[in-house]
């Protein structure tokens, strides 16, 4: 790991079983749901119903467009799945404009038969242009943070009352 990878790890409690957690966060809708209003990604032409429990594991799927505010494209994930444990973890890497690596690794824990543990956690690295650019990787860092932490809000609200 280079001395400007960074690591990020956010755990939260959804009220829900494992099996309805996975089933959401393995589609684009739960993705996305996920991350609107802050981003949208759309998936590789060709593949509108994508599940990540579905991708070939150890080959590239393709460029997954991230839209800001949902409809200002600004990045791209070049999208790998390195592996993948049905129904408990996923863990993804890619590559992006911004970002030579982008790791994100998501567990999920039983903790009874109606919550669930989901931990995130995500390393990264920023493009050289970007990554000598002061105080910048720190930002990043925090935006990536805050972002997570929204994500897993999203998730818990979805779950909420159900």
């Amino acid at each position: 790991m280079s001395t400007r990878t960074r690591v990020l790890e956010r755990t939260s409690v959804v009220e829900a079983s494992s099996d309805a957690v996975w089933a959401r966060i393995v589609t684009a809708e739960g993705i996305n749901d996920e991350m609107l209003p802050v981003l949208r990604m759309a998936a590789p032409r060709g593949m509108r119903d994508l599940r990540v429990d579905t991708v070939p594991v150890g080959r590239r799927v393709g460029r997954c467009w991230l839209f800001l505010f949902g409809v200002v494209p600004f990045d791209y994930d070049d999208l790998m799945l390195l592996s993948i444990e049905p129904g408990r973890r996923f863990h993804e890497h890619s590559s992006m404009a911004s970002m030579r690596s982008w790791e994100h690794e998501r567990t999920l824990t039983a903790l009874d038969p109606t919550r669930t543990a989901v931990h995130d956690r995500v390393t990264f690295e920023l493009r050289a242009p970007l990554a000598r650019v002061p105080g910048l990787p720190s930002l990043v860092a925090r935006g990536i943070a805050r972002f997570f932490a929204h994500r897993h809000t999203r998730l818990r609200r979805h779950f909420a009352g159900r």
